[in-house]
């Protein structure tokens, strides 16, 4: 990204000129928009509840769902940890509530938290939260067939440090384009389906269920599914802080397991997963249905266990690409010692799903 500051900067007057439109509530540069606030979906039960308590934050994207639906079991069922979902609209709040230690567990993409390591920032991922679930989308009226059709377009990504970003360098490497050929921005996935819609960007890349959104009203089509590109693609993990770690291991390894035994439970029972979602993501049923149901491999749920070589491959390419600066051991990055050798699906009581038990 030997042209990165210069993309950046254009990046940032595009979405001055987009803000003017007034509907969309996020803005490049480095101080979070107001709208990323976080909000509390559910506020823990009182005092008198013996179990500890532990908040997770999530973006409102498949990637992240077994947040919630960990949240839902733990509130509906016996478990030794009540998890409270905190939903985000964008990374970079996350990120500095985990700077914070206002939240000390989240799911970010893998690139981010390799940038946290690298500002030595203590956090490790402990698992994956999905597998594939990103495309890359255009004008439905575009008739690009790959990214040199779109020279000179405007690309929205979630942030340059994301696996959508490196997933669109790759693309762009193999089909000779440079970083100048294309005006790459960063923007709020929330607002990626609504600019497509004005045509104040002329495409995006990220995860679902943004993509489907754009698919469904017909104001936006796939150039490419990250699966058919990157096999087994990963966009983001759960990210835990290193003092929740070494100060309350229980409750991260309850943790664990509930995120790997909601994504078994999600690929079992799709369409109630899309009920059960909804009104955390705060998102229409019937799409995040589309996403869950129409094809059972846009958005997997399993293998949840990162491997290193895998991890490798991320860290390679964000160096190669000028996202990353250095090299972070694995045995630094991860810590998978919490996954359970048995995956088993998390038990959800269904009498409550479509609301937020306790809110």
């Amino acid at each position: 990204m030997s042209q990165s500051a210069k993309t950046w900067g254009i990046g940032a007057a595009v979405l001055a000129g987009i803000g003017l439109l007034g509907f969309l509530h996020y803005q490049s540069g480095q101080r979070p928009a107001v709208h990323m606030d976080a909000e509390t979906v559910h506020t823990a039960p009182s005092v008198t509840d013996k179990r500890q308590q532990i908040t997770v934050a999530f973006v409102p994207v498949t990637c992240h769902l077994t947040c919630p639906v960990t949240d839902y079991a733990s509130k509906t069922t016996s478990t030794g940890t009540e998890f409270d979902a905190q939903r985000f609209t964008a990374f970079p709040a996350i990120v500095e509530a985990i700077k914070a230690k206002r939240v000390q567990a989240a799911f970010l993409t893998v690139p981010l938290a390799m940038q946290l390591r690298e500002q030595n920032v203590p956090v490790k991922i402990c698992c994956l939260g999905h597998r594939n679930g990103s495309a890359i989308m255009v004008q439905k009226s575009n008739p690009a067939k790959d990214l040199n059709g779109l020279r000179g377009k405007t690309i929205a990504i979630p942030s340059p440090f994301s696996n959508e970003n490196i997933l669109l360098h790759m693309l762009m490497q193999k089909q000779g384009l440079k970083e100048s050929d294309l005006k790459i921005i960063k923007m709020a996935p929330p607002d990626m389906a609504t600019s497509l819609a004005a045509k104040a960007i002329d495409g995006f890349v990220v995860a679902e269920p943004f993509c489907s959104a754009v698919e469904r009203n017909g104001t936006g089509r796939a150039l490419y599914y990250a699966k058919d590109i990157w096999p087994h693609y990963i966009s983001c993990a759960l990210v835990v802080h290193e003092d929740l770690i070494k100060e309350k291991p229980e409750v991260v390894r309850d943790l664990v397991r509930g995120i790997i035994g909601s994504g078994e439970w999600a690929e079992d029972n799709r369409a109630e997963a899309a009920k059960l979602v909804a009104p955390y993501f705060r998102q229409n049923v019937a799409l995040l249905n589309y996403v869950l149901t129409n094809t059972n491999d846009r958005v997997s749920y399993r293998m949840l266990t990162p491997g290193d070589a895998e991890m490798q491959t991320i860290e390679d390419m964000g160096i190669q690409f000028g996202i990353l600066h250095k090299r972070t051991p694995m045995s630094e990055l991860m810590d998978k010692s919490f996954i359970p050798a048995d995956v088993a699906p998390i038990k959800i009581d269904p009498s409550k799903i479509g609301t937020m038990p306790g809110a």
